[in-house]
C-alpha cells in the first residue's frame, strides 16, 4: 500500500519551481532571486507584494500569511514580519518574464502569433513582436487599458488599423527603428524614454506606455495564477498596494 503523499509546501518548494519557471540560469548569480529570508513553516497562504508597505505586517497578520513573495525586498525590516515568516524574491527575472518583455502569457492575452524576439540584453530576450487580429487603434488602445488597469502615455499611430505590434521592456531609439524595419505599427513598453521620442516622432510608429508599476501588477497576478495552478492547497493573496 502507498503511504500517503506529503502534502506539504516549504518555501524551499517554491523557490525551486520559481527558479525553473522564471529561468534564473539565464541571469548571473547575484541577480538569479530565491529564498530571501529561510523559514521551516509550512505555507498555506503566500502574500505577493511588490515591495514591502508601511502595513506589511497588518496585512500579514490579517491574511494570515505563512510567507511572502516580495519584488523589490531590499527595504524590509525584521521587524515588518513575524519571525518565522519567510521571504521570496525575484527581481530581473520576475521583470524580464512576467512583465512587459518576451512573456508568452502576455501574448495570449493580446492573442498574439508568430512571435519573434525583438532586443536582446546579455542574449536574453527583452521584447517580442507578432501578429494580432486587425483592429483599430483606439480598439487596441482599450485592450491594453483593460488588461493593465489604465495607462501612462499614448503616441498615436500613422496606422488607422493594427495587425502588428512589438511588447518590449525597454524603449530605445535603435528599438524603434528595428520594430519598424520589421512591420511593427505600435510599440508597447512600460514607460516611455526620451532618447526614443525623435525616433517615434520620425517613424510616426504608434507607441503605447502602460506604466511601470502597472505592468509589475499584472505580473504580480499572473504569478499568483501560475502558482495555484501548481500547488492547489495554495491560497495566494495579491497585495493591492
Amino acid at each position: 500500500m502507498l503511504s500517503e503523499c506529503n502534502n506539504l509546501i516549504l518555501i524551499e518548494d517554491i523557490a525551486e519551481y520559481l527558479n525553473s519557471f522564471l529561468a534564473v540560469k539565464q541571469f548571473a548569480i547575484s541577480e538569479r532571486g530565491g529564498v530571501y529570508l529561510p523559514s521551516l513553516r509550512p505555507i498555506k497562504c503566500l502574500g505577493l507584494a511588490l515591495e514591502p508597505g508601511v502595513e506589511l505586517l497588518e496585512w500579514v497578520n490579517t491574511q494570515h500569511l505563512d510567507a511572502l513573495f516580495l519584488h523589490r525586498p531590499w527595504k524590509l525590516k525584521p521587524e515588518l514580519i513575524p519571525p518565522d515568516c519567510g521571504v521570496i524574491s525575484y527581481h530581473l527575472p520576475f521583470d524580464e518574464s512576467l512583465t512587459v518583455g518576451f512573456n508568452p502569457r502576455l501574448a495570449q492575452v493580446l492573442n498574439m502569433s508568430q512571435l519573434e524576439v525583438l532586443g536582446e540584453k546579455e542574449n536574453r530576450a527583452i521584447g517580442m513582436l507578432g501578429k494580432i487580429p486587425t483592429q483599430s487603434f483606439m480598439q487596441l488602445c482599450s485592450c491594453i487599458t483593460q488588461v493593465f488597469g489604465g495607462h501612462e502615455q499614448i503616441c498615436t499611430s500613422i496606422h488607422t488599423n493594427v495587425s502588428s505590434i512589438a511588447v518590449v521592456g525597454a524603449i530605445t531609439e535603435k528599438l524603434v527603428y528595428e520594430a519598424v524595419a520589421r512591420g511593427v505599427e505600435v510599440y508597447i513598453t512600460g514607460q516611455l524614454r526620451q532618447p526614443a521620442v525623435e525616433a517615434i516622432q520620425k517613424t510616426k510608429i504608434g507607441v503605447i506606455a502602460v506604466g511601470h508599476r502597472r505592468s509589475e501588477s499584472w505580473g504580480l497576478r499572473t504569478l499568483a495564477g501560475v502558482l495555484q495552478e501548481r500547488w492547489f492547497n495554495l491560497k495566494v493573496v495579491v497585495s493591492n498596494n
